[in-house]
């Protein structure tokens, strides 16, 4: 069965809702009556009509002000309102306009006027009602796609995270004890950035971009990268080289977090003092993320057995980065780093040398620790 347009007839007289409600029935209309503005915002509420026939002189509340409040509501404002007043000054018809009135009919209404113009505005109901549909699902349809894009592509940044972390490992493959290594100083890096209030883009960035950092270390000779005792003076000049080597491997990438990748290889081993190497920076020119990586480093690299040394305490490695802030450290990045003290050390807890299967926990993981 055909659903019926409903017309909400308002006015304070019976006798004109008895009248307009006659008009309109035998026309297959479903006709909802009420006495005064008040009531007819209560009706419009409960039935949801397709089109108001509003009397202007009413008591308590207006037609203008009924008009007014309906067409405020996103839920009625595309109900259309038909104005039906005996006033035919050229003033009220304006204010009626202004309340967001959408036609007028004159008393005593016609009974051919009043079918055009029921039937005229309940097309123009038909089709807002058609727009708002297509509008919601128009919405939904967007917001499901946007989803479908949003975890296509968390699953290629979970992708280019594990290769990052497998190629990155290359360069440090023959360095016994470091297979955590880069999982632990890219995590500790996020966190001390976080802290310093760089925004997530950037701490995403650096989690993407410090894995990078001993890239340089493929041209680096096994004999010096294994030695288990410490290097010469030779030795250690060719050691340093990998911060070069590995800005040069990084340079002229497209990719933002790759340019900060090769920023990261290149000023890493910078020191605040300007003692640091492979450009002998100072203070704040050296980059906020080689300032920040060094810290992360230097620390995982205390706290891990290497070649040439067992593991320190963490007393003894807190103590070596207390003793390098405003030397070796940036203050305000020492700071932040003790500052986060308890994540630092869940995280070194959470990537131990001895787990096989660090690289199947990376994806979805790294950015929210």
């Amino acid at each position: 069965m055909e659903k019926r347009p409903k017309i909400l007839i308002v006015d304070d007289e019976d006798k004109n809702l008895r009248l307009m409600e006659a008009l309109l029935i035998p026309l297959g209309y479903e006709v909802i009556m009420a006495n005064d503005g008040e009531e007819a915002i209560e009706k419009v509420q409960e039935t949801s009509p397709d089109v108001i026939l509003l009397d202007i002189m009413m008591p308590k509340m207006d037609g203008f002000e009924v008009a007014r409040r309906l067409k405020e509501e996103e839920d009625t404002s595309i109900i259309p309102i038909v104005m039906v007043t005996a006033l035919r000054e050229v003033d009220d018809r304006v204010k009626s306009l202004e309340a967001g009135a959408d036609d007028f009919l004159t008393k005593p209404v016609d009974k051919t006027e009043l079918k055009a113009r029921v039937q005229s505005l309940l097309k123009v109901k038909a089709y807002n009602d058609h727009m708002r549909d297509y509008q919601k699902e128009l919405e939904a349809e967007v917001a499901k796609r946007t989803e479908q894009v949003r975890r296509a592509l968390e699953k290629e940044k979970g992708a280019s995270l594990d290769t990052i972390y497998r190629l990155s490992r290359a360069a440090e493959y023959k360095d016994e004890d470091t297979g955590a290594h880069i999982l632990r100083m890219s995590n500790y890096s996020t966190v001390v950035a976080r802290k310093m209030g760089l925004n997530e883009s950037v701490v995403e960035s650096i989690l993407y971009a410090a894995p990078m950092h001993d890239i340089g270390k493929i041209g680096t000779p096994d004999r010096i990268l294994l030695k288990p005792g410490k290097l010469d003076l030779d030795e250690c000049e060719i050691m340093k080289q990998h911060a070069t080597i590995g800005g040069k491997i990084l340079e002229g990438a497209d990719a933002g977090f790759i340019k900060l990748a090769e920023v990261i290889a290149l000023t890493h081993h910078e020191k605040w003092d300007g003692s640091g190497y492979p450009l002998g920076l100072k203070g704040p020119k050296i980059p906020l993320a080689g300032r920040i990586t060094a810290i992360a480093d230097v620390f995982d690299a205390l706290t891990s057995k290497r070649p040439y040394k067992e593991p320190f305490s963490l007393e003894k490695s807190y103590g070596i980065i207390r003793e390098g802030r405003g030397s070796h450290f940036d203050p305000e990045v020492a700071d932040a780093f003790f500052a986060v003290e308890n994540e630092i050390l869940s995280i070194k807890a959470k990537y131990k040398d001895e787990q096989e299967s660090l690289l199947v926990q990376l994806v979805g993981k790294q950015v929210s620790t």
